[in-house]
């Protein structure tokens, strides 16, 4: 294969060397081995003070296996989570839309050589209607996510996103129409040539999983001569998408390739350099854990398979170790532990999603079209269901994309959240998106839920001095009584400069 952009690679490494020292990160877990509870509850205090924990302190907290130690960074976890995001988890619903493939990731149903699975890339119709089909859910952002083929390069990739926002809906209620606001990505490494063509398209997050930060362990995965067998292309990932101008990023691992504790410590390097080298460290960090996928028997017989237990230590501490980043939680795992981990400090998950290539639209569930999906989701509930159980639990569904529009993006987003400015403001726009969906498309169940938890947070927001020291009070709820009355898309927008009166874009 011709290896394009090392010269990319190599002007991000420090001193010749890159970011992930195999040898420091072994080094600094053997050595916090047995950490001591002051330290431990001084690291906790540094969190929750929204400061990025340094990979020596990540280390402490990774090795902490006393319960009552344990019990006291969970709830440093979710005081952290809200502080900085409040109440809000936002949904989104991912789109699949190729499974062609040219590597060989032996773990993964999508790998070029697996004879089980049959192949399709989406036509531009085929990604309207199941952009469709999303947006009838009730969803406002998808993540798009395709294989690394030739067929489905920046161009196409740009096309899509371009066609996924044209798409508009009229809501059930008949109050206008509903449309997908945000358009991530979930995509391969790019030179920053094609990268520049998806900014200019107009895309939000780009997104890449290293999978794994162990280079030895990444090679035996990865086969030679395939592009995603070069460790470096991918791990400067996200460097070439911030050249290239792209300021919102998404990291992340799949556990159960490697050890779960080395790859906590390869995440937090990872928000580290970005930081270093660009003073934006990642929008979000997904955690997924492997799933059996067909024709893989890695997937379900790995060495490093990641028990419950430390899948819950491993969310925790990435939600103190970069106490700003979103955490996203997907439908990968079971509804009952999805419940449980998002009281770790998760802020972000999907719902009623499908993975199969074509399978919104045509309303199939994962068993009736498991050849074509690249592993087996473990909830596989409508997002009207995922939203009452967060309803009953206190939690507030948000749609928000408002932010984004408004240019708070980037490092003007990151000082936000570091302020814990921006938790505020978007808590006033998930209310205005909640009651978007509680008219629109929530069930009878839901909506009883909704209303008894929004009234709850109407009572809070006026009852909050930023609200009313900002003058921001009068515009939200007015903005409130049209969305109920009918109007659909209003959201505050707030100058990040100078934080004072919102206008109306």
């Amino acid at each position: 294969l011709r290896l394009v952009g090392l010269g990319d690679v190599y002007k991000r490494q420090v001193k010749g060397k890159d970011f992930i020292d195999e040898k420091k990160i072994r080094t600094n877990l053997e050595q916090q081995a047995h950490p001591d509870p002051q330290r431990v509850r001084d690291i906790l205090q540094k969190s929750l003070s929204i400061k990025l924990l340094t990979p020596e302190e990540t280390a402490v907290l990774l090795n902490v296996t006393d319960p009552a130690l344990l019990e006291e960074m969970r709830e440093a976890a979710l005081e952290v989570k809200k502080r900085v995001y409040d109440n809000r988890i936002v949904f989104f619903a991912p789109l699949y839309c190729s499974n062609l493939c040219v590597n060989r990731c032996v773990y993964c149903g999508f790998r070029s050589d697996n004879p089980e699975e049959k192949r399709h890339i989406l036509s531009p119709e085929e990604i309207y209607r199941e952009t469709e089909a999303i947006i009838d859910e009730g969803h406002k952002r998808l993540i798009a996510v395709y294989g690394e083929h030739p067929k489905s390069d920046a161009d196409y990739i740009a096309d899509s996103i371009s066609t996924i926002y044209a798409v508009k809906r009229t809501t059930p209620s008949g109050n206008g129409f509903n449309n997908i606001r945000r358009v991530n990505i979930n995509a391969a490494p790019m030179a920053v040539e094609d990268l520049r063509k998806l900014w200019r398209a107009g895309i939000g997050t780009f997104q890449v999983f290293q999978e794994t930060y162990h280079p030895g362990r990444y090679a035996e995965l990865h086969p030679a001569n395939t592009i995603k067998g070069n460790f470096r292309w991918r791990l400067y990932a996200m460097h070439r998408a911030m050249d290239a101008g792209i300021d919102d990023v998404a990291i992340g691992a799949l556990f159960g390739l490697y050890d779960w504790k080395f790859e906590v410590m390869g995440l937090v390097e990872h928000a580290h350099d970005l930081e270093r080298q660009f003073g934006i460290g990642p929008h979000t960090i997904s955690f997924p854990r492997m799933q059996p996928a067909p024709g893989s028997f890695l997937s379900e017989n790995s060495p490093y398979l990641v028990n419950d237990d430390a899948f819950k230590r491993l969310v925790m501490v990435l939600r103190l170790a970069v106490p700003y980043t979103g955490l996203i939680v997907t439908a990968r795992e079971r509804a009952e532990l999805r419940r449980e981990i998002i009281n770790y400090g998760c802020t972000q998950t999907d719902a009623s999603s499908k993975i199969g290539i074509g399978a919104y639209a045509g309303k199939k569930l994962q068993e009736e079209n498991a050849d074509k999906v690249q592993f087996m989701l473990g909830d596989q509930r409508s997002l009207d269901e995922v939203i009452k159980e967060l309803a009953d639990d206190g939690y507030i569904t948000s749609f928000c994309t408002a932010g984004y529009r408004c240019g708070r993006t980037g490092d003007k987003i990151m000082n936000l959240l570091e302020k814990g400015v921006e938790g505020k403001f978007c808590k006033l726009n998930a209310v205005l998106t909640f009651r978007e969906y509680l008219n629109d498309y929530a069930s009878a169940a839901t909506k009883e839920a909704g209303e008894r938890l929004i009234q709850r947070e109407l009572q809070e927001i006026e009852n909050t001095s930023f609200f009313t020291d900002k003058k921001l009070l009068p515009t939200f709820l007015n903005y409130y009584r049209r969305i109920a009355a009918g109007e659909r898309d209003l959201y505050m927008s707030v100058s990040y400069t100078h934080l004072t009166l919102p206008t109306i874009l």
